[in-house]
C-alpha cells in the first residue's frame, strides 16, 4: 500500500488532463474586474501557457486607464459596448466575473456574438437552475465551450484526492466532513453585492458552501440524492440580507454522507476530510484560495504525510480552459456540473425554510 501511495504522489503536480501537445493561446476578454479578477484572475491569465488577456470590460470609467496601464491590455470597454459587439475581433473567449445574477446576461451574449465566443464563468453559473439552463442552451446552440470556474477541480491536491478515492486506498467512503469560513462581514461591511440576495442568489451557502459541495461531488464521482440544511444570520448590530452561516448534509447513493458548513462570520478556515471503511484522507486548507498541498492519508496501518510543491490553482484553471478550447475537449466542470450545484443549493434553501429533508432527482 505504501508503494501505491508513493506512485500517486509521484509528480504530484502532473497535469493528467494534458494528453497531447498543443500550440497557440486563447485570447480572453475579462468581463467584470472586481477584486478577485484584478488580484488573482488577470495575473494568472497573463502568466498562463494557453490563455492571454486581450480585453477588459468594466462599468467604471475611472478604472479604464488605470486597468489598461496596470495590466498592459490595450482595449478596455464598457458593458454596453461589449453587449453591442465592440472589438469582437480582439478575443476568442470570455471570462465572466460579474456578480452572480449578471452571469447569464454576459455569458449568453458572448455565445451569441458573431461566430460565438467560448465561455468560462465564475461559480455559481447563475442564481437559479432555469437561468443556468439559459447559459447552457446558448452555448450549446452556438457550439462553443462552456466551463464553470471550479478551479479546485484542476488543483493538484484535490485531483490526487480523487485518484486515491477511486483507487480504493481508504476503502468505501463513509463520511465526508468539509467546511469553509471567512469573516466577510467584518472585512467588507454590509454594502457588498455578496449580501444582496437579488445579485448573489444567496449568502454563505452560495459564496462559500459551493466549494465543499462541488469538491465533495468531484472527489466522490457521485451526485447527492438528498439534502438537509439549516441557515442562520448574525444577531449583532451588523445585519445582512442573506444567510451568514449554513450547515448542510448530503446523502449519496453509495450510502456515504457529507456534513458541510460555511460562514461569512467565522474565523478564516477550511478543511476536507474523508473517512472510509479502511482509512482516512485529509487535505489542509483546500478552499482558502492558496492550497498548502499538505495531505495526510491513513490506510490500514500505513500513514503517509505528503506536501507537494506550491501551485497557482487559478493559472491551472485557465490553462485547463485554454487547453480544452484549443483541443476541442469538453471541460469536466462544464455547464451540467454547474447546473447540478445550483439545483442542490436551491434544494438546501428549501430544506432550511421547511425544516425538512429534500429529495434530489
Amino acid at each position: 500500500m505504501a508503494l501505491e501511495l508513493e506512485s500517486i504522489f509521484d509528480e504530484f503536480t502532473r497535469r493528467d488532463w494534458e494528453r497531447e501537445p498543443v500550440e497557440g493561446t486563447v485570447r480572453l476578454a475579462i468581463v467584470g474586474v472586481g477584486g478577485f479578477a484584478r488580484n488573482r484572475a488577470i495575473p494568472a491569465i497573463a502568466e498562463s501557457e494557453y490563455c492571454e488577456p486581450t480585453l477588459l470590460v468594466t462599468g467604471s470609467p475611472d478604472q479604464r486607464r488605470l486597468l489598461a496601464q496596470t495590466f498592459d491590455i490595450g482595449r478596455v470597454i464598457t458593458y454596453d459596448a461589449f453587449l453591442a459587439g465592440a472589438h469582437t475581433e480582439a478575443y476568442d473567449a470570455v471570462y465572466v466575473a460579474t456578480p452572480n445574477a449578471l452571469h447569464g446576461r454576459y455569458a449568453a451574449a458572448a455565445a451569441d456574438l458573431g461566430t460565438g465566443k467560448h465561455v468560462i464563468c465564475e461559480k455559481p453559473l447563475e442564481t437559479t437552475p432555469d437561468r443556468v439552463q439559459t447559459i447552457i442552451d446558448a452555448c450549446d446552440d452556438a457550439g462553443v465551450t462552456l466551463m464553470t470556474a471550479y478551479r479546485l477541480q484542476i488543483e493538484p491536491a484535490v485531483r490526487r484526492t480523487r485518484e486515491l478515492v477511486s483507487a480504493g486506498v481508504i476503502g468505501d467512503i463513509v463520511q465526508v466532513h468539509a467546511g469553509f469560513s471567512h469573516p466577510l462581514v467584518a472585512a467588507t461591511g454590509p454594502d457588498t453585492w455578496r449580501f444582496d440576495p437579488e445579485l448573489a442568489g444567496g449568502g454563505a451557502l452560495v459564496d462559500l458552501g459551493i466549494y465543499p459541495l462541488n469538491t465533495t461531488r468531484f472527489v466522490l464521482g457521485r451526485d447527492p440524492t438528498g439534502v438537509y440544511a439549516t441557515t442562520a444570520s448574525s444577531t449583532d448590530s451588523v445585519s445582512i440580507g442573506v444567510d451568514e452561516h449554513v450547515t448542510f448534509q448530503l446523502e449519496f447513493p453509495t450510502d456515504a454522507t457529507a456534513s458541510c458548513t460555511a460562514s461569512f462570520g467565522a474565523h478564516a478556515n477550511s478543511w476536507l476530510e474523508l473517512t472510509g471503511s479502511d482509512g482516512l484522507l485529509s487535505v489542509r486548507s483546500p478552499f482558502g484560495g492558496v492550497v498548502p498541498q499538505e495531505m495526510v492519508v491513513e490506510s490500514g496501518e500505513v500513514r503517509v504525510e505528503h506536501t507537494g510543491p506550491p501551485v497557482d490553482e487559478v493559472r491551472e484553471e485557465f490553462d485547463y480552459f485554454g487547453y480544452c478550447v484549443l483541443t476541442g475537449a469538453t471541460p469536466e466542470p462544464d455547464g451540467a456540473d454547474g447546473l447540478i450545484d445550483t439545483r442542490v443549493i436551491e434544494a438546501a434553501y428549501e430544506s432550511a425554510s421547511t425544516g425538512c429533508r429534500v429529495d434530489l432527482e
